[in-house]
């Protein structure tokens, strides 16, 4: 197996973890490249499976440093949450112990491009590729906007809120849920359309299929918007301009191992579908006075 070794050497103990890892993978597989500094061109490199080391934010990161070939991305987490990076630094052992006798599987889920349109005839449109998300959130003066919706060119909806999300299912779980979208299982095709902060009480989150083209256009009377894809690149949206997010050619490939699932992450990541912590009834009863 020829393994890409990415990461942020950024954050803390990355460098550290594959320092201490990366000696094993080239005892087990053919280690074909390391970059911890996010700089290399990945479009040469052929490998079977890309491991990253960080957290969340490295693995989205390391999808679009793959653009248009993508590898099978196993995490090791090294941050705080890690919902995509599900694998923990001292697992290394049975890990390269599952991957060896192939006792894994790969899904495959859909990614988008974020199309800024040509602000000048000459120039051509900007395309973004991304896997989580395109959040539009207002500037200065941090005033409500006004955001129109159009689906395959047909108008939908117009929002008075603080910004809007467009996200996938893997980026279901992340911003539009704490702006209180629902939760999709992984594998489906679709766009969550969530508000945030909407000023009355009929704007609600949105399921479409994805295969649709979502337009998001700033009202021409409103101020600025930034657009931020994957809570990585970012633009700005003038008054009147306009972006579309549609399904992307490409899919990410998540590696999966025994023993864990969408479901398993949710319950230990998020605490998704346990019941609360009742006090048992022993401990509220009055003790006796003597």
């Amino acid at each position: 197996m020829r393994i890409l070794v990415l990461g942020n050497a950024h954050r803390s103990g990355v460098a550290e973890a594959a320092e201490a890892i990366v000696p094993k993978l080239r005892q087990a597989a053919e280690v074909v490249a390391v970059d911890l500094k996010q700089e290399m061109d990945l479009a040469t490199i052929d490998a079977d499976l890309a491991m990253v080391f960080g957290g969340d934010g490295a693995i989205l990161r390391a999808a679009g440093q793959m653009g248009y070939r993508q590898i099978p991305v196993l995490g090791i987490n090294l941050g705080r949450l890690g919902f995509l990076a599900d694998y923990q630094a001292e697992e290394i052992d049975q890990i390269l112990i599952d991957l060896k006798r192939g006792e894994f599987k790969i899904t495959r889920h859909m990614m988008f491009e974020c199309v800024q349109e040509a602000k000048e005839p000459e120039e051509k449109p900007v395309v973004t590729l991304g896997l989580n998300e395109v959040l539009l959130q207002t500037g200065r003066p941090f005033r409500m906007s006004g955001i129109q919706l159009e689906i395959d060119g047909r108008e939908v909806s117009q929002y008075r809120a603080d910004g809007l999300i467009v996200s996938t299912p893997i980026g279901s779980t992340a911003h539009s849920l704490s702006a209180g979208g629902p939760i999709l299982g992984q594998d489906l095709e679709a766009f969550v359309i969530t508000p945030v902060c909407p000023h009355v009480l009929t704007s609600r989150p949105l399921v479409e299929s994805g295969n649709r083209t979502i337009t998001v256009r700033l009202a021409p009377e409103m101020g600025p918007l930034t657009a931020i894809v994957d809570g990585q690149w970012e633009f700005h949206l003038n008054p009147g301009e306009s972006i579309q997010v549609r399904r992307a050619p490409v899919a990410f490939q998540l590696v999966r191992l025994p023993g864990r699932s969408f479901y398993r992450t949710l319950r230990e990541k998020l605490s998704w579908g346990t019941l609360p912590r009742y006090r048992d009834e022993s401990e509220s009863a009055i003790p006796s006075s003597s």
